[in-house]
């Protein structure tokens, strides 16, 4: 999905809106998850600037390395991180990390994570166990973090069957989305803000 459905996504406004000058709240929130889950979708869906791709199409040789059964038709995967930019009012912005999800980059997440207040891991939950690793290294780390399952059109599990799969603390928010949506994506990054506005006893940003 993150190649294959891209094309997909809502169309972007014909500008974009420069940074305010007034922003002085600056998030830096990191989107992993597993191969194919849809993160280099979600940023581009999102980001309030053209994003920073480091797309390489996919080989034959890399086709015996990763599983693609769950998308066949993935062409392109991420193989260094994608990098947006949303703001949420006039002072608070998130600069977004998208982490690339096959295990032979793994080696990137922990430099990745380094300054990061809060991630967000997307799940298909027709591959849960793909994400046991990012939840693994973000509670390593000690980053807060939501879950997001992303619609790839199958039938949705149920909250807790998928809370159970990946061993979720019950304070921990799980939402569904559509990471081709741009205000879908967008209430992704606004649910996990105010989880870190709750756990540090801030107040919701205006």
């Amino acid at each position: 999905m993150d190649s294959a459905n891209s094309d997909l996504a809502e169309p972007r406004p014909a500008s974009r809106t420069p940074l305010s000058r007034t922003a002085d709240n600056g998030l830096k929130i990191v989107i992993v998850g597993g191969f194919g889950v849809g993160k280099t979708t979600m940023v581009r869906s999102v980001s309030d600037i053209r994003p920073l791709n480091t797309e390489e199409t996919m080989t034959l040789a890399g086709r015996d390395i990763d599983d693609l059964r769950a998308v066949p038709n993935k062409s392109a995967t991420t193989v260094a991180f994608d990098f947006g930019r949303i703001s949420l009012d006039d002072r608070t912005v998130l600069y977004l990390f998208g982490a690339p999800g096959q295990e032979r980059f793994w080696f990137l997440w922990d430099r990745l994570f380094s300054g990061t207040l809060g991630a967000v891991v997307l799940v298909d939950d027709r591959r849960l166990a793909d994400s046991w690793y990012a939840i693994d290294r973000l509670e390593h780390h000690g980053t807060p973090f939501i879950v997001a399952r992303n619609d790839f059109g199958g039938p949705p599990h149920e909250a807790e069957r998928i809370r159970d799969a990946l061993d979720l603390d019950p304070h921990i928010p799980l939402i569904d989305c559509d990471a081709r949506s741009r205000d879908s994506s967008k209430k992704v990054l606004i649910t996990l803000v105010e989880h870190l506005q709750a756990l540090v006893g801030t107040p919701e940003t205006a």
